[in-house]
């Protein structure tokens, strides 16, 4: 999308089933764990390049020696830079002690990094201080080897003060009060209170504590652990875990809003964010990689087995569908067919607003992750063309070969117009002298434009409206076409999500600023004050109870309205050209991804009671006038 927003993360696990000689033997090296780690949080660097974390976990230690290798990074490009600091470490040992390389169990016994379960994370930082002590995943240590707990997620929740109060209530003393803190501590909670629970059993028995370690181990119920934690979890979740004696699980939200997907075969259990990420690693076909449905974890045990446990009744599926128009890569073979239905789908509405004037009217896009959906556009294009050259062949009356040739010569005119320039960054913090920047972010290819075309551009979404109004249809108009269409592959964006992207407040928004907008025109700006005091009544109701108000002001709108109102806000005095914004439907964002129909930025349905009490919080917010934010 033009505008800058961050979102989401990505995690990876890797559960090696054999030793690490079986790796060196078949593959060449002992590093087989961590060289697959490296090219799966790689792949996955769309998802989070604010931090990069990676731990790993040695099964079988002797006491003394460690275990749990961790390292973290919040440097400009932290994935590089954790490996490179594994790397150093790795060499460093072997440079000393060059032998280990044909020892395998010393090797594992004194070289960092290389046990059989690791866990990865690329982060986006949503909000807050970008400190590497914010970059997962997240250690809670103990000396009692089961006790130990390194948690990695994609994620946020909604009602982390009521999870924060709850852990007080246990007794507990969080140090913080984030979601990512007290998701690792109410796991935690859950993990001791088994721990002691199976200690005290084998205790009863006569087994002594030497001899309760592995037992306990093996007798651990994970899926347990996880229900109990996870029962007032309110939010998007694909939460990934490692227990210091070895067992490891990756837990998946009711309602499917965050995904997950797993591969497994007689050598690794990987699960990741991603689909095409374990294809690529791993060289496996599509239909291998296995989509973990909604509620459910997938659990591997310390001696490897590997099984799929419900843990949360499932509620109706709402993944997440900004997943398939922008976030995940398009790499996804069925992600790749949906980005471009959605350009195919918005053709009629492209023919409208250009007059069905084919021949005047320029393709492109920007930015580049609008590649997929401007290609599925430009075949819906020419189809309709081809369906307007035959119709045309069929009615001339000299079918001349200059006249059939002139006709079968059409096609839709696209061109590269606008190119990126990576070196520029906006880091002035003057309002006058950034917007001047800004402006400048892309070049522009002159010449490809004539006074009499329709400029046609999409791009993945509109979120704030920013670049486009201060770059995009600037540069744009320098090229001087008779009118600027600007397409959405996504619908408007009414709401803000409180599941993992950042987009909390609603006056950001330029959907809302154009429904504010449209107030102001009809005189109804008191209607903001009936919805502000209804969203007050309900401050203190339960999140079950509470009921998402700010829909009754976007009602009094149909699309087209708003989408009028959105250009008019966006189009500075400045541009000379008329201009058009066109925004995908909800009807045919179901149509192209039947499979994530998560829509509540666009219609305000959250999947789960805490969204709604998120919007009313935002809108209350905006409405005093605070800018905090409303999760």
């Amino acid at each position: 999308m033009s505008d800058a927003l961050k979102h989401e993360c990505g995690i990876a696990l890797i559960r090696l089933k054999n030793p690490l000689s079986f790796y060196k033997e078949k593959y060449g090296t002992a590093f087989y764990g961590v060289n697959k780690m490296y090219l799966m949080m790689e792949k996955q660097h769309n998802r989070g390049q604010d931090g990069a974390g990676f731990a790993s976990i040695k099964l079988d230690v002797k006491p003394g020696d460690r275990y749990i290798s961790r390292v973290r990074s919040n440097q400009q490009s932290p994935i590089q830079d954790v490996f490179a600091k594994i790397n150093d470490r790795i060499n460093t040992v072997l440079q000393d002690n060059p032998e280990l390389t044909n020892d395998i169990d010393k090797l594992k016994r004194e070289v960092p990094y290389i046990g059989e379960v690791l866990l990865g994370h690329v982060r986006y930082g949503t909000f807050g201080k970008n400190s590497v002590e914010s970059v997962h995943p997240f250690l809670r240590q103990n000396n009692w080897m089961h006790r130990n707990l390194i948690v990695a997620g994609n994620f946020n929740m909604t009602n982390v003060n009521q999870l924060f109060d709850e852990l007080v209530q246990l007794g507990q003393h969080p140090k913080a009060q984030a979601d990512t803190v007290t998701v690792m501590e109410k796991i935690g909670h859950f993990l001791d209170d088994q721990v002691d629970a199976l200690y005290q059993e084998l205790k009863e028995k006569g087994v002594s504590k030497v001899e309760a370690s592995p037992e306990i181990a093996a007798r651990l119920n994970v899926a347990e652990i996880l229900k109990e934690s996870s029962k007032k979890w309110d939010g998007g979740y694909a939460m990934a875990g490692m227990i210091g004696h070895g067992d490891a699980f990756v837990l998946r939200d009711p309602a499917g809003i965050r995904p997950a997907y797993y591969y497994q075969d007689d050598e690794v259990v990987v699960v990741a964010s991603e689909r095409p990420v374990i294809q690529t690693v791993f060289n496996v076909d599509f239909e291998e990689v296995i989509e973990l449905d909604p509620g459910k974890a997938i659990i591997i045990k310390k001696d490897g087995k590997t099984t799929i446990e419900k843990v949360i009744e499932p509620l109706e599926k709402k993944a997440c569908s900004f997943e398939r128009i922008y976030f995940s890569r398009g790499s996804d073979q069925e992600i790749y067919q949906e980005r471009k239905k959605l350009g195919a789908l918005l053709f009629p509405q492209i023919m409208k607003s250009v007059g069905d004037d084919l021949e005047n009217s320029v393709f492109s896009f920007i930015p580049n992750t609008a590649e997929t959906s401007y290609y599925g556009m430009i075949q819906e294009g020419e189809r309709i063309l081809n369906t307007q050259k035959l119709e045309a062949l069929l009615h001339i009356d000299n079918k001349s070969p200059e006249k059939i040739e002139k006709i079968l010569s059409k096609s839709l005119r696209t061109e590269k117009i606008a190119i990126k320039d990576a070196k520029l960054r906006t880091f002035i913090t003057d309002d006058d002298s950034r917007d001047d920047l800004v402006a400048h972010i892309y070049d522009i290819t002159y010449g490809s434009v004539k006074p009499t075309d329709n400029l046609v551009i999409i791009d993945d979404s509109i979120v704030r409206g920013t670049t486009l109004k201060m770059s995009v249809l600037k540069m744009m108009d320098r090229l001087h076409p008779k009118k600027i269409i600007i397409v959405s592959s996504a619908p408007q964006i009414r709401y803000p999500d409180c599941y993992g992207i950042d987009m909390a407040n609603l006056e950001g928004l330029v959907a809302f600023r154009a429904m504010l907008a449209l107030l102001e025109d009809d005189n109804a700006t008191h209607l903001l004050k009936k919805v502000y005091e209804k969203c007050k009544t309900q401050v203190n109701l339960p999140d079950t109870e509470v009921k998402n108000f700010v829909t009754e002001l976007y009602d009094r709108y149909t699309d087209d309205q708003i989408s009028k109102k959105i250009a008019e806000l966006l189009s500075d005095k400045e541009i000379n050209a008329e201009v058009d914004i066109i925004y995908q439907t909800v009807e045919n964002l179901h149509k192209a991804c039947p499979k994530n129909l998560g829509d509540w930025y666009f219609t305000g349905n959250y999947p789960t009671p805490g969204g709604n009490r998120v919007v009313n919080k935002a809108y209350i917010n905006f409405f005093e006038g605070n800018k905090e934010r409303a999760y």
